[in-house]
């Protein structure tokens, strides 16, 4: 396995290397929430050298709006940007890929001016500061909210996207539903983990009708997931194993895992030394490919994470200071520093605003 060669993800899709862009929020939206000129200029720079591209975090509604200039596809009036931003990406060789998003009760309050809007499984605040208590769905809205993703993926398909990626991860509405930390219900969405993951389910499977039903047999479908959390009652390697054996019959193109490092182990169980990649092959067994991610900026990193058993792996940071990551990681001669003239402002700013832990990771900024 050379990751910096072709691969055939399913048949009728082949990438140009195994290397990803992790989808990475910018902040750098219009202030309608449309793509700007600046993420275009960002996204083709580093669209050169990848084989895929997964774009920042889209909203598919009003209420799943989660940052500032975040950019959207929740209506019909943001396929023509986005589809500037998909022929972007492919014009540079790689795949593009539109991260569906919804942020629940992760939601930023400013946004909103009626704090009834921000949503969640559950009435459970989110034991982070400046968040607002959520409201708690109702089946009406659950049943909706699943069609918006579908109605998201098809405007996808129009502007021309090679794919879409389920945001399941970080804390968001996928993973709040299936949290026993931020799902309290006791419906049909609630109380046991299959119950939990009844949302997860049923989102895939109406996502997969839209393909369907728009005869797109290469279109991608993928599914990014966190596989534990910190928080008492809180996801567990349990609950994400019950979770990958469900995953694993559904018509998933792949599976990308959100680590702070591709090799880590368990956080809530430390006497636990198996990597979480190799728990979830022990069920996985491959049957899907996976993505994995965190602490791969290297060449030896990147080799590396195909031997724990990944079929892709994706990058971020390193991306971000390297916008031909994809060429310079398999010669070994990589950029660490963040420049100005290659990302969107608003990004740029954020990053040096939290310099101290960029540069104690070896990353500098331009001066």
């Amino acid at each position: 396995m050379n990751p910096f060669k072709s691969y055939t993800l399913k048949p009728g899709v082949t990438m140009r290397n195994r290397l990803v862009m992790a989808p990475m929020t910018t902040y750098s939206g219009n202030e309608d929430y449309t793509v700007s000129d600046e993420e275009l200029a960002y996204y083709r720079l580093r669209s050169q050298t990848l084989g895929m591209v997964i774009t920042a975090a889209t909203s598919i509604n009003d209420s799943a709006q989660a940052f500032e200039r975040q950019i959207s596809l929740k209506s019909d009036a943001f396929i023509p940007r986005m589809k500037e931003l998909a022929k972007t990406i492919q014009s540079q060789g790689a795949l593009a890929v539109v991260q569906l998003h919804h942020g629940g009760r992760m939601n930023l309050p400013s946004l909103y001016d009626n704090p009834n809007a921000i949503v969640s499984a559950s009435a459970i605040s989110a034991p982070r500061e400046g968040l607002a208590t959520p409201r708690a769905m109702t089946t009406a809205e659950i049943k909706s909210t699943i069609e918006d993703f579908a109605q998201a993926t098809r405007r996808a398909i129009e502007c021309g996207f090679d794919g879409v990626e389920l945001h399941g991860a970080n804390t968001y509405l996928l993973q709040q539903f299936f949290s026993p930390h931020s799902n309290r219900r006791d419906d049909q969405y609630g109380g046991s983990v299959e119950n939990r993951m009844r949302f997860i389910e049923e989102l895939i499977d109406r996502v997969y009708a839209e393909i369907v039903s728009a005869n797109q047999p290469n279109f991608i479908l993928g599914y990014r997931f966190s596989p534990e959390e910190l928080e008492t009652p809180g996801i567990t390697m349990e609950d994400t194993l019950k979770l990958v054996d469900k995953l694993k019959e559904k018509p998933l193109d792949y599976l990308h895992i959100s680590l702070k490092h591709y090799r880590q182990t368990p956080m809530r169980n430390e006497a636990d030394k198996t990597a979480i990649i190799d728990q979830i092959q022990s069920r996985l067994k491959h049957k899907i490919p996976m993505i994995g991610v965190g602490g791969i900026a290297t060449k030896e990193n990147v080799l590396d994470a195909f031997k724990a058993g990944y079929e892709m792996i994706s990058s971020g940071v390193a991306i971000l200071a390297d916008p031909a990551w994809g060429t310079h990681v398999e010669k070994g001669t990589l950029n660490t520093v963040f420049d100005p003239q290659t990302m969107p402002e608003h990004l740029y700013q954020r990053l040096y605003k939290n310099r101290q832990y960029f540069t104690q990771g070896g990353y500098r900024f331009k001066s």
